[in-house]
């Protein structure tokens, strides 16, 4: 495992400024932007090391958490062992996270998550439901011999079934998060999942309302941010985009459209918006330094997100390896300065509980283990500690602590 990483202290930087988002008042600019893990129930509700982990991070008052991508609906799912919030026993269980982190004096937003094409074919399959996108055009040859080996090939949405997500999964999600205490509701547009694969030609040759131009490209995000904002309200809503990222089959700059032009257009509706009164809460950013779940060299970078907050005049959340130009942070610093842009950590909040409290005095980053992301016990989950805390956990008792259902009241 590799070595802490030694940092100098943030606290007389504009990272520890306070900062309004939406309607609630953070009292420093470090978030946990959302991640991928699989620590709940095989019915997708979470669990109890979902309570403890969120917990443990919230501790700082005055934080903001995303939690981790959850479903939207039945027909979003496939990955197993990761949340939803669209059951009445998800929401219940959801409800018990977001009391712990209020009561640590902190807000918590969720990320919306539709996986779209790159669904397990074999998991859907034995759900009965299909997989689909806004086309039928697989990410890659191996998705394709998946689905072909799974009796499940991918299918293009109807209109009807993109106007169903819409006006009724992401609809009724939205609705969860806020019944679950949830203080903003997040959508996953990145990542080639199935909002982002909307957005772009390589996934997207519908020839109907929904595809061929830009503007009927982005359709059904704007579709879906202003249904969302008259259910929620604007002021709980945000969106993730990733401009750069080649990821599950998404070109980036590569793209017989440019991304800075596909993500400008709707920066600039989202702006349209917000003169007019519905200001989304923020919008999430993912920086180049960043693709997917792999870090990019930074000879590697093709490109910059400096036109975002040319456009877009909101809150920013930017996140992705921040930590690369440790121990000064210079990159966060000029980030901050503008006093609009919040900074994601996800992998260093992960092994640093207290991350938020280790920026602020400079205490040493403890490192993280990329593969006990995705595993489903204890181990590297609720194991790290605080700094100046012994740790005394046992490897193998953690591993054999699995998931098991929150005890919450009807």
């Amino acid at each position: 495992m590799s070595q802490p990483i030694e940092i100098t202290p943030l606290k007389d930087t504009p990272l520890f400024s306070p900062i309004k988002v939406g309607q609630n008042e953070l009292l420093n600019r470090v978030v946990y932007p959302p991640t991928t893990r699989k620590r709940s129930l095989k019915d997708c509700t979470p669990s109890d090391l979902n309570v403890e982990y969120y917990d443990a991070r919230s501790k700082t008052k005055g934080s903001l958490l995303i939690a981790e991508a959850t479903y939207v609906g039945p027909q979003t799912i496939g990955i197993l062992d990761t949340p939803g919030i669209f059951t009445d026993r998800h929401v219940k269980a959801w409800k018990a996270v977001t009391d712990k982190v209020h009561a640590n004096g902190s807000f918590i937003g969720v990320q919306g998550w539709a996986l779209g094409r790159i669904a397990s074919p074999s998991v859907l399959k034995e759900a009965g439901i299909d997989l689909h996108g806004p086309s039928a055009i697989y990410p890659d040859e191996e998705y394709e011999k998946a689905a072909i080996a799974a009796g499940n090939p991918i299918k293009a949405l109807t209109e009807q079934e993109i106007h169903d997500y819409i006006y009724k999964t992401f609809s009724s999600a939205a609705k969860n998060a806020i019944a679950a205490g949830f203080d903003y509701f997040e959508i996953h547009g990145a990542h080639g999942y199935l909002v982002d694969t909307f957005l772009h030609p390589s996934s997207n040759q519908r020839t109907d309302k929904y595809g061929g131009s830009i503007e009927n490209r982005a359709r059904f995000v704007l579709e879906l941010v202003d249904h969302l904002s008259e259910v929620i309200g604007a002021d709980k809503l945000a969106i993730r985009l990733s401009p750069w990222a080649k990821h599950q089959g998404i070109k980036a700059e590569l793209e017989e459209v440019h991304p800075i032009t596909t993500i400008s257009y709707l920066l600039h509706e989202f702006q349209k918006r917000a003169d007019a009164g519905k200001q989304l809460a923020y919008i999430s950013i993912v920086e180049p330094r960043v693709s997917g779940n792999k870090s990019v060299a930074v000879e590697d970078q093709t490109g910059s997100n400096t036109f975002v907050g040319d456009i877009w005049k909101g809150v920013i959340l930017k996140s992705g390896n921040y930590s690369y130009d440790a121990p000064t942070f210079n990159t966060l610093k000029k980030d901050v300065a503008d006093n609009r842009t919040l900074v994601g950590f996800s992998r260093y909040y992960t092994s640093n509980p207290d991350l938020v409290d280790r920026l602020y005095h400079g205490h040493s980053l403890e490192p993280y283990d990329r593969p006990t992301f995705y595993t489903n016990n204890n181990w590297r989950y609720n194991t790290y500690t605080n700094h100046g805390e012994e740790n005394t956990h046992d490897q193998e008792v953690e591993e054999k602590r699995t998931v098991k259902e929150i005890s919450v009241t009807a």
